[in-house]
């Protein structure tokens, strides 16, 4: 992981100018989704500070990343040198490299505030928009199948009548599907029903309780099977 984060940074320090200006104040190419995808996990700040919030920048774009400019098709390892130097302390670099490193560009570091706090204020933007478009998606109702068995007193019972005052019931999430009747011994036949719900919106036990209180028809109602859709 040291090693592939390091040889990374290396790598995102030769990006050009153009992806460098894109990467921080602008949009990001296939070339910030390559490497963000090598390193995996989120760089540690303390070790890795520029890398660390050029990560989370990044990470905010995740749901546009097949949209981005660039070739999608290209390895991270298209984007920088071959090979690099792991030192056990990559954020303190040699004082001979700090001195040859003056002149490229810096991906993430900037001696202009004004120019950093615009950043943060860009990116705070768009992670504040990303998370109300999130919020704004209209959530699934969670819904169930059921078939439910409602048994009448006798075999002299009138199915038909029960049947209707059974499907009489309607509420809002309730919605009646096929029926049969099920012969249960000695000339008696059970009504089995079923029905799609939304569970948020009913209840099984109080629409038990409201068929049962059909005292001429029903003698009692079972839940024969559920599942989830």
């Amino acid at each position: 992981m040291m090693r592939t984060l390091v040889r990374v940074s290396e790598q995102l320090k030769t990006l050009s100018k153009e992806e460098t200006h894109n990467s921080t104040i602008q949009s990001p190419s296939q070339a910030d989704v390559a490497v963000y995808k090598a390193i995996k996990s989120a760089p540690e700040s303390a070790k890795y500070p520029h890398a660390a919030r050029w990560y989370k920048h990044i990470a905010s774009f995740e749901d546009e990343f097949a949209t981005l400019s660039g070739d999608a098709s290209k390895p991270y390892t298209a984007y920088g040198p071959d090979e690099a130097e792991v030192t056990e302390t990559p954020a303190k670099a040699p004082a001979a490299e700090e001195g040859a490193d003056e002149d490229e560009v810096d991906l993430f570091g900037s001696d202009d505030e004004e120019e950093d706090a615009e950043a943060v204020r860009v990116r705070e933007e768009r992670l504040a928009a990303y998370r109300e478009k999130k919020a704004a998606k209209p959530k699934v109702a969670a819904k169930s199948v059921v078939t439910m068995d409602v048994k009448p007193w006798d075999d002299e019972t009138d199915m038909a009548a029960l049947e209707a005052a059974v499907r009489g019931i309607e509420k809002d999430g309730l919605v009646w599907g096929a029926s049969k009747l099920v012969p249960v011994g000695f000339g008696i036949k059970k009504l089995q029903i079923n029905l799609v719900i939304e569970d948020e919106k009913i209840s099984l036990s109080d629409l038990e309780e409201e068929i049962q209180a059909f005292e001429d028809y029903v003698q009692s109602t079972d839940i024969a099977a559920m599942q989830k859709l």
